[in-house]
């Protein structure tokens, strides 16, 4: 039997994915809310919720459906399909690393216990649970930094004028490139370890205002100048992101996985991210971007 993954949201990191599995010979099927004809070449789009979602014959699922607070969405529609599915090989789930919470800016592992200091973090750390639960089910679950690429890089705001360099001391964020994310879901797909937990991020916990910065640069733009975190009049979503500071380590990936990052810092990253743009036919937006 061929192998045949099921995207449960195939948002960035899934599209980031799929390309790979494709050249391999790899079914893959999607679920998006808004089904566009056409939108994704050689990947299968389903409207879901709201249409039923068989799993006979599908291998490997990876789900990056957010929870909300009642819990998570897949588990609550699809969790009786899930105990009686005979073909899965490998089940992933995409989680943050914001279920560790705040932690001063010290380093985490997997093994660090779980103290969400966000709404959203309490949710993930629920969820994670949720999935955990299903009896014989090969899950892995991915705690995610900050993911940017394609698209998600900050040099359109640069290029707007609206990038803003907030300085709170000591603050730091671990990222991740979409690619190298997508790296260690095949290395795991490859070599599956059911009930492993792994964070994916790069090797350089670093300040946010450095990455703008550096970003800056590679632009040619002056630097944004810094604005005192107290100062910065953030939504309370943004605002609660610099109430968790802390490095989150990569080793697992590194010794489990074998992972190489094609992008260990912001630095290639952002370089990168940047060929793969077209800044030359920016048009800066009519309104303002947010925060």
């Amino acid at each position: 039997m061929g192998k045949t993954l099921l995207c449960l949201g195939f948002g960035y990191t899934a599209r980031a994915l799929a390309p790979h599995l494709i050249a391999r010979g790899w079914r893959v099927f999607g679920t998006t809310r808004d089904v566009v004809p056409g939108d994704v070449p050689d990947v299968q789009l389903q409207r879901w919720p709201g249409t039923r979602l068989p799993l006979e014959g599908v291998t490997h699922v990876l789900s990056s459906i957010a929870p909300t607070e009642p819990g998570d969405p897949v588990m609550a529609e699809l969790r009786e399909q899930f105990e009686a599915a005979s073909d899965l090989q490998w089940v992933g789930y995409l989680s943050t690393t914001a279920v560790y919470g705040d932690h001063g800016g010290d380093w985490v592992d997997e093994d660090t216990p779980l103290t969400p200091a966000s709404v959203r973090g309490e949710w993930r750390q629920r969820a994670e649970a949720e999935w955990q639960a299903v009896p014989g089910l090969p899950l892995h679950i991915f705690r995610l930094a900050g993911i940017y690429g394609p698209g998600r890089g900050p040099f359109a705001k640069l290029m707007a004028g609206k990038a803003r360099r907030i300085v709170k001391p000591g603050q730091v964020f671990s990222r991740i490139h979409v690619e190298d994310i997508a790296r260690v879901l095949i290395a795991s797909i490859m070599q599956p370890r059911p009930g492993a937990i792994y964070n994916v991020c790069d090797d350089d916990p670093a300040p946010p205002q450095d990455v703008l910065g550096y970003a800056a640069e590679l632009l040619g733009l002056p630097v944004p100048a810094e604005v005192p975190f107290e100062e910065a009049g953030m939504t309370p979503m943004a605002r609660s992101f610099y109430g968790e500071n802390k490095r989150v380590s990569n080793r697992r990936i590194k010794e489990d996985l074998g992972i190489s990052l094609l992008y260990p810092s912001y630095r290639e990253g952002l370089r990168a991210v940047l060929a793969a743009e077209d800044m030359e036919s920016f048009v800066p937006p009519s309104e303002p971007p947010g925060v």
